[in-house]
């Protein structure tokens, strides 16, 4: 018989892991509150980062967050009346922030990122959503060659994990990118990365992928699970029950509540990210962009130049903040001084960043459930891998990967 499996979250890792599911045979329903890709998948930088297993906790990073949430030029921001609610998080994220942790961290990223261009690839090879995958390089723009080599402790794990830089200087750096300010000499280039020239496009066309696979769509609210004898029975939605065998968290920084109702605490907290795409921008990257010194990413799309990066903690409720747009706009104005354009569109989401930086991958005990979220930065990047890995977990095809980091369990209180 074939199993019933609902997928909770129409964002690219439950799009994926439904076209992944269709492809070996399985009935899939994708629920979501709103259309797909809509939510934290429309609002990145669309890069296909498969260098990007470092996480933020490296250590020295306790030493140094009261600098930055203090200075007004650093691309930190932290709403101080959400302080007391986010404190026990930061604790345990802070806890983080050492040489053994971070290595640990990275190991466990790096299957999720490291063929990421592949992996999006395969998810799209053959239909209508692979003209949005571009092959591109990835730059990451230096001041000088003093400061990428005070980022030198990140370029070593990423060296270990099969990523080596290729380094420009002086006038190279603009012969490379001619539109970059003078005030950048140095260029570290990653080959063979990608983007997407439209995040919340290529989910949309994902989700007609998935949809004429015979796979269905329906807009509604889950709000809890009946779990009878240990196992999944129904996935309960404002319009009431609907009947499975098996059931797929795959809703971002929303799943912390839903992961309540299974009686798991996982210490999860919005990373709310910004991002401004300046439309029909000229005089912009040819190639995405990380620029150190703002923290952000300038990727050129179909809409215009994408510039995504910012952090800001203040929780699910708050409006976005005007200052990241504010310092988002300076920095973009530094790095890229002749930068024209047409109207702007902003945007603020949340970056679902679980306490140690790694996602949930993995069945909640023998119920079922199976959680497919908390990628971070990632979660663009690693979402159709993440996919592949589930709809293989579920179809009896062993996943090519140790999935122990991943354990959604490894929160329980024991």
């Amino acid at each position: 018989m074939t199993q019933k499996i609902i997928i909770v979250g129409a964002g690219i890792v439950g799009v994926s892991t439904g076209i992944w599911l269709k492809r070996f045979g399985a009935d899939v329903t994708l629920l979501d509150r709103a259309a797909p890709g809509q939510g934290t998948s429309y609002g990145n930088a669309g890069v296909l980062a498969a260098c990007s297993m470092v996480p933020v906790t490296a250590p020295g990073l306790v030493r140094k967050a009261p600098g930055m949430l203090l200075d007004a030029n650093f691309p930190l921001f932290l709403r101080w009346s959400y302080l007391p609610k986010l404190a026990p998080w930061l604790m345990k994220y802070l806890g983080h922030a050492s040489d053994t942790e971070t290595r640990r961290i990275a190991a466990g990223l790096t299957p999720i990122v490291a063929d990421a261009v592949e992996q999006h690839k395969a998810l799209t090879d053959g239909t209508e959503a692979a003209h949005w995958v571009t092959d591109s390089d990835y730059h990451f723009a230096y001041a000088d060659r003093a400061a990428f080599e005070a980022d030198s402790y990140t370029w070593s794990l990423r060296r270990q994990a099969g990523f080596e830089p290729h380094l420009r200087e002086g006038a190279e750096v603009q012969a490379a990118e001619p539109n970059l300010s003078t005030t950048i000499g140095c260029l570290a280039t990653m080959k063979d990365h990608g983007f997407i020239r439209d995040p919340g496009g290529y989910v949309t066309a994902l989700a007609e992928v998935f949809t004429r696979m015979g796979g269905q769509i329906r807009e509604t609210e889950v709000v809890d699970f009946e779990i009878t004898g240990g196992r999944i029975a129904s996935v309960v939605t404002k319009e009431g029950a609907m009947p499975c065998d098996r059931a797929i968290l795959a809703t971002g920084v929303w799943s912390k509540p839903l992961m309540r109702k299974l009686r798991l605490s996982v210490p999860l907290e919005s990373e709310r990210g910004y991002h401004i795409v300046f439309e029909g921008a000229e005089s912009g990257p040819d190639a995405p962009t990380m620029v150190a010194s703002g923290k952000f990413v300038a990727t050129p799309m179909a809409a215009g130049l994408r510039c995504a990066g910012i952090v800001e903690f203040g929780g699910l409720e708050a409006a976005p903040s005007r200052a990241p747009f504010a310092l988002l706009r300076r920095k973009v104005k530094e790095a890229y001084p002749n930068l024209t354009y047409g109207r702007e569109e902003e945007w603020m989401g949340h970056r679902p960043a679980p306490a140690d930086s790694l996602p949930l991958i993995g069945e909640i005990g023998q119920t079922g459930v199976i959680t497919a979220f908390g990628h971070h930065h990632i979660g663009l990047t690693g979402g159709p891998k993440t996919g592949r890995l589930v709809a293989s977990m579920l179809t009896g095809r062993a996943p090519n990967i140790d999935l122990k980091p991943y354990a959604p369990d490894r929160f329980a209180t024991r």
